[in-house]
């Protein structure tokens, strides 16, 4: 049975279209709640053949809550898949047929307990390019109006403020490793040339 392509549209610049790997078939190995794990068999651009497998992931968001002091907002997490507590900015996935934009306002209120009047996208980032098709809008909250937090059944956060410099410096600490993190703290730290 063919297995529909579920990766994101190619975007390969002409100049590029030599590195080309071509889908040959599809298997769908698992298909849980979040995950979708696939097995295609590829032609790779010398016309021999191998095996590709990745996850199909519905996408997600990242929200950086920026108050008007310049403290941001972060969320220490467990999870479970590395068995650790980990200091995050605020995020989740997209449900099916939710805007980004959409999800990182409703993550944002139900995690941090905050509504903001003012968002700017900062960039997207994709997790791991090798086996997985996750890519996460990272935006910026401000002007916040805080609400309360209404958290999913079974999520259990700690929220707290930091300086931008102090998160920067956890991160180079290696406190904090989560990649979406790190990467919106790129971000802030172009926007802001602050440290």
């Amino acid at each position: 049975m063919a297995v529909p392509d579920s990766r994101p549209p190619r975007r390969v610049a002409p100049e590029h279209a030599h590195l080309v790997e071509e889908r040959i078939e599809s298997e769908q190995v698992y298909c849980g709640r979040l995950l979708d794990v696939r097995c295609d068999t590829v032609r790779l651009p010398d016309g021999h053949t191998a095996t590709r497998e990745y996850i199909v992931h519905p996408g997600a968001v990242l929200v950086v809550p920026r108050l008007a002091d310049g403290r941001l907002i972060v969320v220490r997490q467990f999870r479970y898949a590395n068995n650790a507590v980990f200091l995050e900015f605020p995020a989740g996935k997209l449900d099916p047929g939710e805007a980004p934009l959409a999800t990182a306002q409703r993550e944002l209120r139900e995690e941090a307990g905050y509504q903001a009047a003012s968002w700017t996208r900062l960039g997207v980032v994709h997790t791991v390019v090798s086996y997985s098709t996750e890519a996460i809008e990272l935006f910026l909250a401000e002007d916040l109006t805080h609400v309360g937090a209404q958290l999913d059944d079974g999520e259990f956060l700690d929220i707290d403020t930091m300086r931008h410099a102090d998160v920067l410096d956890a991160a180079e600490r290696g406190e904090i490793t989560d990649v979406k993190t790190v990467a919106a703290l790129w971000y802030l730290s172009r926007r802001f040339r602050e440290r």
